[in-house]
């Protein structure tokens, strides 16, 4: 999971962040006033500061915020003067947007603020709908406004070009003052809250900011989005009642509290009005006692009353805001807030502790337990020793664990008192306890002290709350109580004729054995100011911190970890002393047992091994159907000691009984294929795969085909002597299900004239699930899911169904990949009705997904596969290609046909799938392409060039990326025009990429020395005239060789690419029916063709290799068909092993032991 931060604010108006992998409070070093208040989301933070003005943090990315300035340039044809400005006055202006109608001349435009600053100065667009422009960038047309094209013709009266310049926000990790507006608004604020950041189809970066000033009125900052993360203006908005705190949600959930006491809640929160529309009242959980607070998130409403106590609202969802009852919770606090994935934190009003509220889940959304966050500040870590050493030479040396009392008992025995009484006095002579852990149980309120003394804390409830707070502390005050600071065991109150929340009385034993539980302050005596003070809270924010129920904190034990690698630290003498004695133990044990029996012939046991089973198969012959087989797998072992086996399917026919086998070292591939009605996979061997048509199985259940799959995987790769992880040298692919294949090539794959046919080469599964691979021969493998996270192996193997030995043992980590699934609402017009959904008879379907031929409704489709679930509900897709209406709809004249009016519009839903696999997740930028430098095989690059591209098309390079960090450490952006969607780098350093408008470009100056270019200025790019006016969709740059693929399938090959003319001089067709290409290191040639018609079927989605590319003959002479179909992605990029050499000529050349097979000449990769 990605780290996130916690944000705080303590009483002296000092601002901390926490990180979700980190165990200290870090100080904002920056900020050079007292703050208020703080709420924060994902990618930044805002605060009120002690000024009254609001101030934004925007935690620092590798890519930048910047925004393109665009404006246009216009002139008018004349006899006289040629084109010239002078336009007639009718025309639009000299300087203008695109539609002409505002006036934009260069000079007119300014930075936001003093946070922004320009990139460069401005400069033409030369590029034209993917097309390259003459000098100067002009477009031109007959008349305005009309179509523009980038050639000059007899009848161009006008010309227009574009301007461009870019502005970045330079403010990053520092508090920005927000520019104010040039109407002051009348009171200083004094709440705020952002949020709705995951309002359906919200547009990516878009930020709700809600604000309460003085005089409870409320605000609503309008226009934040990633271009423009300050907004633009305040926007008042009309109450009811005067309101004194706001709460917004990631969604559409928000709620305020009203001077008296009671709830508003804002409704109609949708994607086009994200202020809502009205407000509806709810009232206080509690008749008698007004609120104070509320918190909310995504599904949960929490809040506090004036006596303190903490109240959840129940039935809260988007449907109803306003939930349907409140539930008392345990404990009693002055503030709550509730982060992503409804996580709740608080502040105690006994000892302003920051609490945690463990056990939320998407089934238990009230959670279980209170914990408090017991980490020291980054101020406190000088101190941590000496407080160590204070408890050392105060003789209290734990060399155990002490346990503390972890549930109270209602019944408790005087002898069990009288032993815990002595114990009691000397752990609250050295401290008090500390509520690390508040359990949800009932507690026995008799045996509580009388008179507690507690420490006067004042309230914060105006903005004087410092100063009384700092008048408070008198020297040799101290902050908490001398004795307990509180129950171990809390108890919930449900209101009654309310749902009670039904707590555990245990706790874990992790919880409770720690060392904090007895031990927080030390014998000396300390400044009372000092760093080992506990910390006072005054406000916490968790709006950009992710935890979710399977999240693993070290915010709860980090002084017992202190203390524990005080005690048990060794010295470097003492670790060599012990590593030379078990070296030297191991050594004589090892010749004990193994050296002195190395003169006996070594046993070989010769056994047989079968597993039998009942599955279902999919006949061979028609009509095909399941029917019922039984499965046996047999093993032998050999007199050499090699394994092997037979694969045996008996079937009747006809009432005859009848058996297939396939032996197991032919299988070449196992893929799991999952749908609804059956858990079913494939067997292929070389035959089957040219028939295309391979051995299906069907298991009863889902565990017992990974079973026979782990089985069978396992048997396959025994047989042909395959163990341990992926070699550098291998060939990766992925199949359009998201499942991940890789394959060791042979020395002779790209041998010639006979290479190894690739029907016959062997693919064994690697667990996780990704949509992208990339490799190159130093071992360096990235990924990309289908929510474009982008992962890095980590060099295991196995996970998913492998387990035991074939799978290691290390570096397997849980993956989670989130997809969306599309299906279309088709309605046609009618005189009568108008759009409806009653189409012709020959229309598509009314809903069905993008092709029309298939059917899909909300209610009848299902995730992609028995390992997918819904995360979310069905909603309107807005980013679709060529925009829509204000509700989601595009219009069209026919499905296509007559010239009647259609009108259709897309929905998605998204679905997760977890598993596990050797990947390792990099946060937090997106990525939907990845490319690694391919090296040589005996490659000496210290730093390998890795680039790839966001998924809002911007260019990175990655930096810090060895064989030791494939990870690499940073991202630094490379500027561009354009949004980018493909990219790829050569074996000298050549970058070529695709933009999404379909043009090709080359990234020049780039070397070793300069991976990224010359300062990584955008002006380094040089636009490739595309082949044929075709939009191109992807790109591979091998070692000399570029390939490019287009929207229509074609794959093209550039001509003349040397290393004084890297840009090459044309491009030649070589094949259609492409899907993806893949160049390798030695100008190998792999793609992914979509059809590809085998003896028995056709399959769609298949591995294929390019036969006969060398030096002479680049582009290469034919296709050997492999493995397939669905699959989608195929990389090669990591094999750099040579072909074995050719014989003499004078000598005879052997006869090919396998002849090539599934050839096609330069042509159709289908061939037909």
């Amino acid at each position: 999971m990605p780290v996130s931060l916690l944000w705080a604010v303590d009483v002296y108006g000092r601002v901390y962040s926490l990180s979700t992998a980190g165990q200290v409070w870090e100080q904002c070093r920056d900020a050079q006033m007292e703050f208020k208040r703080v709420t924060a989301a994902q990618q930044c933070c805002w605060g009120i500061a002690c000024d009254n003005n609001i101030y934004l943090n925007i935690h620092a990315s590798d890519l930048p915020v910047r925004y393109q300035e665009e404006t246009y340039e216009n002139q008018r044809w004349n006899p006289v003067d040629g084109f010239s400005e002078r336009l007639l006055p009718s025309d639009r202006w000299q300087w203008s947007d695109v539609t002409g109608l505002q006036h934009q001349p260069l000079d007119n435009f300014r930075l936001p603020s003093i946070s922004w600053e320009w990139e460069g100065d401005w400069h033409a667009d030369e590029n034209f709908e993917g097309e390259p422009t003459e000098k100067g960038g002009w477009t031109y047309s007959m008349d305005f406004p009309a179509t523009y094209t980038k050639d000059k013709k007899w009848n161009s009266c006008v010309r227009r070009r574009r301007w461009l310049r870019y502005r970045r926000y330079k403010a990053m990790d520092t508090w920005a003052k927000i520019p104010p507006q040039q109407t002051m608004l009348p009171d200083p604020f004094s709440d705020i809250s952002c949020g709705g950041w995951e309002i359906s189809d919200e547009p990516s970066g878009r930020l709700s900011l809600w604000a309460v000033s003085l005089q409870g009125k409320m605000w609503f900052r309008e226009g934040i989005n990633h271009h423009n993360p300050e907004g633009s203006l305040w926007e008042e908005v009309p109450l009811p009642a005067e309101v004194v705190q706001i709460s917004c949600g990631p969604g559409d959930l928000i709620w305020a509290v009203l001077w008296e006491g009671q709830f508003i809640v804002r409704e109609g929160i949708s994607r086009d009005c994200p202020k809502g529309t009205s407000w509806a009242v709810v009232d206080s959980p509690s008749p008698d006692v007004a609120a104070t607070h509320v918190a909310v998130g995504m599904n949960v409403v929490w809040a506090l009353t004036k006596d303190n106590k903490v109240w959840f609202r129940r039935g809260v969802n988007s449907h109803n805001p306003c939930g349907s009852g409140w539930i008392n919770m345990v404990g009693e606090m002055i503030m709550l807030n509730v982060g992503l994935n409804d996580q709740v934190l608080a502040i105690s009003c006994e000892d302003r502790a920051v609490y945690f509220r463990q056990g939320v889940t998407s089934s238990e959304l009230s959670g279980k337990t209170w914990r408090a966050i017991s980490v020291p500040r980054d101020g406190d870590r000088s101190h941590s020793s000496a407080s160590a050493s204070s408890l050392q030479s105060a003789g209290c040396y734990f060399c155990g664990e002490v346990r503390a009392q972890s549930v109270v008992s209602d019944v408790e025995s005087d002898t069990d008192k009288g032993s815990l009484d002595g114990a009691s006095h000397l752990v609250a002579s050295i401290s008090p306890i500390s509520p690390e852990s508040f359990v949800d149980a009932p507690t026995d309120h008799s045996e509580e002290p009388i008179d507690t003394p507690k420490a006067r804390i004042p309230k914060v409830t105006s903005d004087s709350f410092i100063s009384e707070l700092v008048s408070d502390r008198e020297p040799g005050k101290t902050t908490r109580e001398d004795g307990l600071s509180g129950p171990a065991v809390l108890e919930e109150e449900p209101i009654p004729g309310e749902e009670e929340v039904e707590a555990p009385t245990v706790v874990d034993s992790a919880d409770t054995c720690s060392l904090s539980s007895v031990a927080t302050y030390t014998l000396a005596i300390e400044d009372q100011y000092g760093a080992d003070e506990h910390p006072l809270w005054a406000w916490v924010s968790g709006g950009g911190c992710s935890v979710d129920s399977h999240s693993q904190l070290n915010w709860f034990n980090s002084l017992v970890q202190s203390v524990q690698s005080m005690s048990l630290s060794v010295t470097p003498a003492q670790t060599a002393a012990w590593r030379k004695q078990i070296f030297e133990q191991l050594s004589e044990r090892t010749k004990r047992e193994m050296d002195n029996f190395r003169h006996y012939e070594q046993a070989i046991e010769q056994s047989v091994w079968v597993k039998k089973g009942t599955m279902q198969w999919w006949r061979d012959w028609k009509p095909h159907k399941w029917i019922d087989v039984h499965f046996a797998l047999e093993q032998f072992s050999g007199p050499e000691g090699n394994k092997d086996g037979i694969l045996f399917i008996y079937y009747n026919f006809y009432e005859e009984k009848k058996y297939l086998h396939a032996f197991i070292n032919e299988v070449t591939i196992l893929v799991p294929v999952l749908n609804d009605s059956k858990h079913s996979f494939a067997i292929y061997t070389p035959e089957r795969t040219k028939q295309r048509w391979p051995i299906r199985l069907a298991a009863a259940t889902e565990l017992e085909m990974h079973d026979w799959l782990a089985l069978l995987s396992d048997s396959c790769c025994n047989s042909r002597g395959i163990q341990g992880p992926p070699s550098k040298q291998a060939a990766w692919s992925v199949t359009c299900k998201g499942d991940i294949f890789v394959c060791e090539p042979s020395p002779s794959l790209e041998a010639m004239p006979y290479p190894t046919p690739c029907d016959q080469m062997f693919w064994r599964q690697v667990g996780g699930h990704l949509r992208v691979v990339e490799c190159n021969s130093v071992g360096i493998v990235w990924g990309i899911g289908y929510d474009h996270t982008a992962w890095v192996h980590t060099g295991g193997y196995g996970g998913g169904f492998s387990q035991g030995l074939a799978s290691s043992t290390d570096n397997l980590y849980t993956q989670v990949d989130v997809k969306s699934v599309y299906i279309y609402e088709n309605q046609r017009w009618n005189p009568v009705s108008g759009y409806t959904n009653r189409g012709l008879p020959t229309d598509r379907y009314m809903w069905s997904d993008a092709s029309g031929l298939h059917e899909c409704t909300k209610t009848n489709m299902k995730p992609p596969s028995p390992q997918w679930t819904w995360v979310s509900e069905w909603a309107i897709d807005y980013s679709i290609s060529g925009g829509t209406d204000r509700e989601g709809w595009q219009y069209a004249a026919d499905f296509p046909g007559a010239f009647v009016s259609i009108v259709c519009f897309l929905l998605h839903r998204k679905s997760k799938l977890t598993s596990t696999g050797p990947w390792q997740e990099i946060p937090p930028i997106s990525l939907i392409d990845v490319t690694i430098l391919p090296c040589a095989a005996q490659s000496s690059v210290d730093v390998v060039p890795l680039w790839a591209i966001s998924n809002k098309g911007d260019v990175l390079c990655r930096l810090g990326v060895t064989t030791l960090t494939p990870a690499g450490f940073s991202w630094l952006h490379v500027g561009t025009d354009q949004p980018f969607k493909s990219i790829s780098v050569g074996a000298a350093s050549q970058v070529w990429a695709i933009a999404k408008d379909g043009s090709a470009f080359y990234r020049g100056s780039v070397s070793p020395q300069s991976p990224a270019g010359p300062g990584a200025k955008m002006y380094c790019w040089y636009h490739i005239p595309s082949p044929g006016k075709q939009k191109l969709k992807q790109v591979s740059v091998g070692r000399t060789s570029v390939y490019t693929v287009d929207e229509n399938g074609n794959l093209w090959y550039r001509h003349g690419v040397t290393p004084s003319y890297p840009q090459g001089s044309s491009w030649e067709h070589i094949s259609n029916n492409v899907r993806k290409v893949s160049a390798g290191p030695l100008d190998q040639v792999w793609i992914i063709a979509d059809k590809v018609q085998g003896s028995q079927s056709l399959s769609c989605g298949t591995v294929c290799h390019r036969l006969g590319v060398q030096p002479v003959e680049p582009k290469g002479q034919s296709w050997d068909y492999g493995i397939g179909g669905g699959w989608d992605h195929i990389t090669v990029r990591g094999n750099s092993m040579e072909p074995p050499r050719l014989p003499s000529l004078t000598a005879p050349a052997p006869p090919s032991p396998l002849p090539v097979r599934n050839m096609e000449v330069n042509g159709n990769a289908v061939g037909c």
